[in-house]
């Protein structure tokens, strides 16, 4: 086969919280119908990526709650395998980022019942034990990448950027050809950043 014509593999890191993670992951749905690529889905944490930084209180108590779907997501994806984290960051993303429902125990068993899944799995909300994974797969994302980035990070066929971060989701073709520049820029040995100020609001639409 060419390789031009091969799957394209892409990892994608994200805290369900972080709702740039939220609008590129979208975007990265939208790249799967209209180009050959693979996604698969994993944690990582703000809470823990900022454990020992010098935040802003306000954004550290944003943080606060920030274990509580990670750790439902890591037991379902205990429980049920991997193919439930995406479902379940559907669901919970939609009550955080476009509800805009506090997160709690409401909001979680909500999103398990969307997720066709049990609600008893909220149970983990509050169970420690699964901090372990969580932090071991955001260092599987993060550390290739490097400390000064947040979420979203991907892989694209093993080359680890940060991003791209986008204040509104692409669709159809439009999403296919952002993927097209960012695979190009990510294929480049020697690229290493592009960035710019951010002067639009978060459209979730």
């Amino acid at each position: 086969m060419d390789s031009a014509s091969q799957t394209d593999q892409v990892d994608f890191w994200f805290d369900p919280k972080c709702p740039f993670a939220w609008l590129t992951s979208r975007w990265i749905l939208e790249v799967e119908k209209v180009r050959d690529v693979k996604v698969k889905w994993h944690l990582m944490s703000l809470i823990y990526l900022n454990k020992d930084k010098d935040i802003d209180p306000d954004y550290r108590a944003m943080l606060a709650d920030g274990w509580l779907c990670l750790r439902v997501l890591q037991a379902a994806a205990d429980q049920y395998g991997p193919e439930t984290t995406l479902p379940l960051y559907t669901a919970l993303g939609e009550r955080i980022h476009l509800s805009q429902e506090p997160i709690g125990r409401e909001l979680i068993e909500g999103a398990l019942t969307d997720a066709g899944m049990s609600v008893d799995l909220a149970e983990a909300m509050n169970d420690s034990s699964y901090d372990a994974a969580i932090i071991e797969s955001h260092h599987r994302g993060m550390d290739p990448v490097g400390e000064d980035v947040g979420t979203p990070t991907i892989h694209v066929n093993g080359v680890a950027f940060f991003g791209p971060v986008i204040t509104k989701t692409p669709r159809g073709e439009e999403a296919g050809r952002m993927w097209d520049g960012a695979k190009l820029l990510a294929s480049y040995p020697y690229f290493f950043e592009l960035k710019r100020s951010r002067t639009s609001a978060l459209d979730f639409s």
